[in-house]
C-alpha cells in the first residue's frame, strides 16, 4: 500500500506542479481567465444550456497574437462548429506537448503541422466581437480527452 499511495502522491504532484501553460496571447501575459459575461462563464463546467462547457477560456483580443505555452507539435486544425454564421470564428488548432493533447479554438493557425517552440507564434486570434458582440473575447482550451485543464493554468 506505501508504494501506491506514493506512486499516487507522485502522480497528482507531477500533474498539478510540472506543466504550466506559457503565455497564450500577445494581450493577455498572465493568462487571465474569462469570468462572466453577457454571453456566459468561461470556467471548465459553466452552464451552456443544455451542455457544460469542456474548457477554459483564456482571455486573448481580437486580432492578438496566439503562442505556444510550451514546446509543441502542431496537429492539424480543427472546425469549431456546423453554424455558417459563426464562420468567422470557426477555425482552431489540435495541438500536443509536455505529455498533454489539446485544442484551442478560435484561432486562425499560422501552419498546422510541425513543431514549435515555447512562446513562438502559433496564429492568430479571431474576430469575437463580430459574432458574439460584447462576449469577454477569448481562447477556448480544450483537453482531448476533455477533462478539466485548469489545473495547468
Amino acid at each position: 500500500p506505501t508504494a501506491s499511495v506514493y506512486l499516487l502522491l507522485s502522480t497528482v504532484l507531477w500533474v498539478c506542479d510540472g506543466v504550466k501553460f506559457g503565455q497564450l496571447c500577445s494581450s493577455n501575459p498572465s493568462n487571465s481567465r474569462r469570468t462572466s459575461d453577457r454571453w456566459g462563464q468561461g470556467q471548465y463546467g459553466a452552464g451552456r444550456g443544455t451542455r457544460l462547457h469542456q474548457g477554459l477560456d483564456i482571455k486573448c483580443s481580437d486580432g492578438a497574437a496566439v503562442y505556444a505555452p510550451f514546446d509543441v507539435t502542431l496537429n492539424g486544425k480543427l472546425t469549431v462548429y456546423t453554424d455558417p454564421s459563426k464562420a468567422a470564428i470557426n477555425e482552431g488548432i489540435n495541438l500536443s506537448g509536455q505529455g498533454l493533447c489539446f485544442k484551442l479554438f478560435y484561432v486562425r493557425p499560422d501552419r498546422t503541422s510541425g513543431t514549435v517552440r515555447k512562446g513562438q507564434r502559433i496564429g492568430t486570434m479571431l474576430p469575437m466581437q463580430s459574432v458574439y458582440p460584447g462576449i469577454t473575447s477569448h481562447i477556448h482550451v480544450q483537453m482531448c480527452d476533455k477533462r478539466d485543464p485548469t489545473p495547468y493554468f
